[in-house]
């Protein structure tokens, strides 16, 4: 299981996100992002619409008749009504429930690095979890640093 920490500095959420789901989309897989408020699962609804003006990415709101045939679904936890084995917590706020999934990203800006903190030391402990540490460089650009 691999989760991957998106430390957000230069490039907001509405950026990173949909780099991540048209790559998870690419790969044939599906993807489950997660949020606790309405607001900003409504604002990454939106966003999966209109983030390039060449294209969108196909994805519903949890909670419907149809979340099985989303390939990107948007919920306030972590049940994949889509059946999809990749996770992103764009919250900022770790949950457990993510380690069920093949691979998770949790994007968190400066106010929630406290948390990330702690949720990247617990899940050191555990075993079978490989851990990622993206940060942006001063391009914007994403590098590993862990």
């Amino acid at each position: 299981m691999q989760v991957d920490f998106y430390h957000l500095t230069q490039v907001p959420l509405e950026r990173a996100l949909p780099q991540i789901a048209e790559k998870v989309l690419a790969a044939g897989a599906r993807l489950l992002v997660v949020a606790d408020e309405q607001a900003l699962r409504t604002k990454v609804d939106q966003l999966l619409w209109s983030y390039a003006p060449e294209s969108f990415l196909p994805h519903g709101q949890a909670g419907g008749e149809d979340d099985a045939r989303q390939p990107v679904l948007i919920g306030d936890d972590a049940e994949a009504g889509n059946g999809a084995r990749h996770i992103a917590l764009v919250d900022g706020r770790w949950r457990d429930e993510a380690l069920r999934f093949d691979r998770a990203f949790l994007f968190f800006d400066e106010e929630k690095v406290r948390e990330a903190r702690l949720a990247w030391k617990s899940l050191g402990d555990r075993e079978g979890i490989e851990r990622r540490y993206w940060k942006q460089n001063d391009a914007g650009r994403w590098e590993q640093a862990a």
